[in-house]
């Protein structure tokens, strides 16, 4: 929470645009829970830098898909569809949060597959707050329980995905997050090259990718 705060207040300001690709939250159970203390100071935060003019821009994650226009309002962000395609200073560069490229998790997909449907949300959505909150908290242990048994390359990117991503969008750069695999790849598909940054997460160290007329580089955040 520090580093995340100190990165809103201190470095986030005077960017024309900040880009949040999912997993903002640990999990998000409804914008009936904006509440939250947690929640109040994560709002909050976005909602400051908001008022110095940087445009906020928000993807639904994994761990937070349920986010919604609420919490947008409250905040002072957009949410943005998955993918999303930008002119990033002259770049074509498409975001995603990435976990649709880990396609060799099958049992990841399936998951994924049956809380993206919209009767599953709308159901899930009409229970009380506290019964979606312990569900959750449920699947968040049981899903930890699985990625220790699962070989870490199964969880990874698959690179077909990756070729076929970038062929659907006139091979852009891309930025993604969900595998957490803070890196910058170069791929070379049908004589195009291209970049793919993968963002880190902040258990250890905060990190954010800052793309200007120069490229992007990475700003470390300590926590």
């Amino acid at each position: 929470m520090r580093g995340f705060l100190h990165f809103m207040q201190s470095i986030a300001p005077g960017a024309d645009d900040l880009y949040i690709l999912g997993d903002l939250f640990e999990y998000w159970a409804g914008d009936d829970d904006t509440a939250d203390p947690f929640h109040c100071q994560i709002i909050g935060a976005l909602h400051a830098l908001s008022l110095t003019g940087t445009r906020i821009s928000i993807m639904h994650g994994n761990r937070d898909l349920l986010m919604g226009q609420e919490l947008a309002k409250l905040s002072g962000a957009t949410l943005i569809s998955d993918p999303t395609l930008i002119n990033l200073h002259g770049t074509q560069t498409l975001l995603t949060h990435g976990d649709t490229l880990c396609t060799d998790d099958v049992a990841y997909q399936n998951y994924r597959a049956q809380v993206h449907d919209p009767v599953w949300q709308q159901d899930f959505l009409s229970q009380s707050l506290a019964e979606r909150k312990a569900f959750i908290i449920k699947l968040r242990a049981r899903s930890e329980q699985e990625k220790s048994l699962k070989d870490k390359d199964i969880m990874d990117v698959n690179l077909n995905a990756v070729a076929d991503l970038l062929r659907r969008h006139a091979y852009p750069n891309i930025i993604h997050g969900h595998t957490h695999r803070l890196n910058r790849h170069l791929h070379t598909v049908d004589g195009h090259s291209c970049e793919r940054w993968v963002l880190g997460d902040w258990h250890t160290t905060g990190n954010a990718l800052r793309c200007d007329e120069e490229g992007c580089h990475w700003e470390t955040i300590t926590l």
